[in-house]
């Protein structure tokens, strides 16, 4: 599985904390950054998580900002693209296996960096159910 990981700002202490995470676990990914805490747009990186797993190029993304609201938001924006704002372990699971989900977005302000490893870790490794009222729903998603 390959992996695009970005933030601004307001996640970039929290993404730094997922990256080590990802390097433990063996993830092949790409951080496309932000690489300080100096002020920047979500929207840049999170436009540039989604187009890199909606072309194909990677097949799950990661965006992080203060709140996770705007990321997703922007994610969401990408024809293809289904993107998850997620702050537990519940809804880590149930977005992918319901909704298969190719972004996750989390809030850097928000939730602690274990709890994020936890939702990262369980998010990676859930796979989608593809039964058929799920693959139904999310073929409507598609339209």
């Amino acid at each position: 599985m390959r992996i695009i990981i970005g933030s601004d700002h307001g996640g970039y202490e929290l993404k730094q904390k997922l990256v080590r995470h990802l390097d433990e676990q063996g993830y092949d990914y790409v951080d496309i950054g932000t690489d300080s805490q100096e002020s920047c747009d979500y929207n840049d990186f999170a436009k540039k998580v989604a187009e890199g797993v909606a072309s194909g190029d990677y097949d799950r993304g990661i965006t992080i900002c203060g709140t996770g609201i705007g990321t997703s938001i922007q994610a969401n924006k990408v024809k293809g693209i289904r993107c998850a704002l997620v702050h537990d372990l519940f809804t880590a699971k149930a977005t992918r296996e319901h909704n298969d989900s190719n972004v996750l977005s989390m809030g850097g302000r928000i939730i602690g960096d274990e709890l994020a490893k936890a939702i990262m870790d369980v998010w990676l490794t859930t796979e989608f159910s593809g039964d058929e009222r799920h693959q139904r729903r999310v073929g409507k998603l598609e339209e």
